[in-house]
């Protein structure tokens, strides 16, 4: 995990996303046990209340579970629920505004997708 102290994101923000971005990169498995708050706050030098929120906030949205007394768990299906919400996230932020600029331009819709085919298999 890093965190940017210096960022515009507040830390219990960046606290969730880096626990969701480990999820989804296979560091942490579903079913497993992830790091205590005291970890994470010792570790990092934040203080726990902090990341207790951006646990908190995966909690909320059924990503981790706690477990009283033994921590907090990924939930089976949570890297399936970050990847569908990351999914909604960018269709309304990059692809909306992409369509709705390519409209403005006058491309089609044949051409939208033809440009994205190309930039697709450019990888």
């Amino acid at each position: 995990m890093q965190f940017d102290f210096d960022s515009a994101t507040p830390l219990y923000a960046q606290v969730s996303d880096q626990i969701q971005e480990s999820i989804l990169t296979g560091v942490f498995k579903e079913g497993e046990q992830i790091p205590s708050t005291t970890e994470i706050s010792r570790t990092f030098n934040i203080n726990p209340a902090t990341i207790l929120k951006g646990m908190n906030l995966l909690v909320a949205k059924k990503i981790i579970e706690k477990r009283r007394g033994i921590g907090m768990f990924i939930l089976p299906g949570a890297k399936q629920r970050i990847a569908d919400e990351g999914k909604n996230h960018f269709f309304e932020k990059q692809i909306l505004p992409m369509v709705q600029e390519a409209k403005y331009l006058g491309f089609t819709d044949t051409e939208i997708i033809n440009l994205i085919e190309r930039a697709f298999n450019n990888e």
